[in-house]
């Protein structure tokens, strides 16, 4: 059999419930990685470890990442359980859709605290291992991070506070041969929307609104981004760091129309 890109990687995935974390996860695990896969919804762990069969090495941890309590105990099971840490991909988020004037103190606060303040949190308590393996992090970010959309102010914010923790952390973590990359998709299909609040009439419109705004005239696939961040947790990636990768149809490219 033929090893995969990630042969004995040790992976720590979070927001692995669902969409682009749930198909990372399971992309580790099949490319040779050994997975901890972390969510707030148990019962889509169970099937995501149900889905990767007892063959592959995908274990599962259930908590809020926003607890910090959760965060210490969640990097130390990785390390005990997986015997070090090899990759952080920090894939844990939230969207909602809010122009000023609908963004109150509260909702802003919240998006910040799931998106960009639990992300760095985390990523501090992993660092020490990642050191020690001379490892690497992925973070999820979002075209949005790089490009202005109207009403969704606090998102786009939150991720280009992702992609500017991306490039800091890259040149402070040099010295320590740990790389520091993320991903900037565009819209995929998952449930990200849904759970912004979207029911489902208007996320099949958006859908079909979104062929006309990405220049390759299709969404994107979970699948699709999660080969596009083992590549960047893998050898072959090893001497990018700092990079925020659009993977988006083109969409980053175009202007308002």
């Amino acid at each position: 059999m033929n090893k995969g890109k990630l042969e004995g990687k040790r992976a720590l995935v979070t927001g692995a419930s669902s969409g682009i974390g749930r198909a990372t996860a399971l992309h580790f695990v099949r490319e040779g990685a050994i997975v901890l896969a972390t969510g707030r919804n148990k019962e889509a762990l169970d099937t995501l470890a149900q889905e990767a069969g007892a063959e592959l090495p995908l274990g599962t941890i259930d908590g809020d990442l926003t607890r910090e309590e959760f965060r210490v105990q969640l990097v130390e099971t990785t390390a005990e359980e997986l015997g070090g840490l090899d990759t952080l991909v920090n894939a844990a988020g939230i969207i909602a859709s809010g122009d000023w004037e609908r963004t109150d103190l509260a909702s802003y606060d919240e998006m910040m605290d799931i998106n960009l303040r639990s992300l760095y949190a985390l990523t501090r308590h992993a660092i020490p291992h990642l050191k020690l393996s001379q490892g690497n992090i992925v973070n999820l970010s979002s075209v949005t991070g790089t490009r202005a959309f109207p009403g969704v102010l606090a998102y786009c914010v939150s991720k280009a506070g992702v992609d500017q923790l991306t490039r800091c952390l890259a040149l402070e973590l040099s010295e320590n041969k740990v790389r520091v990359n993320a991903v900037n998709p565009g819209v995929v299909r998952t449930n990200l929307h849904r759970n912004g609040g979207m029911d489902e009439k208007r996320y099949a419109e958006f859908l079909e609104h979104s062929k006309s705004t990405h220049p390759l005239g299709r969404v994107g696939e979970p699948d699709e981004v999660a080969a596009l961040i083992a590549f960047l947790a893998s050898d072959d990636a090893g001497w990018i760091t700092g990079e925020t990768i659009a993977i988006d149809g083109g969409r980053r490219q175009t202007c308002a129309r």
